[in-house]
């Protein structure tokens, strides 16, 4: 049991990506769509009468060939 997604962001460097997935820091209405779907997943669980759940998440950027997790210890570091 479970779901998987995946927003997938594509385009030229400086086309505007960023923004869009990640948004503003404070102000609501401009969220992205990252925090947007945290929210979403979080109030559903605090809903559901089951209270197990496992959430993970990945950012990843592919540049050049190179992949490295944005959300990792070090962002600079290379993954295979």
């Amino acid at each position: 049991e479970g779901c998987n997604g995946t927003i997938f962001a594509y385009g030229q460097t400086g086309s505007g990506k960023s923004f869009p997935t990640r948004g503003a820091v404070d102000p609501s209405p401009h969220k992205g769509t990252i925090p947007r779907a945290f929210e979403h997943i979080f109030e559903s669980i605090q809903c559901a009468e089951n209270p197990k759940f496992l959430v993970r998440a990945s950012y990843l950027e592919i540049y050049n060939e190179d992949i490295r997790d944005l959300l990792g210890a070090n962002t600079k570091q290379k993954l295979e």
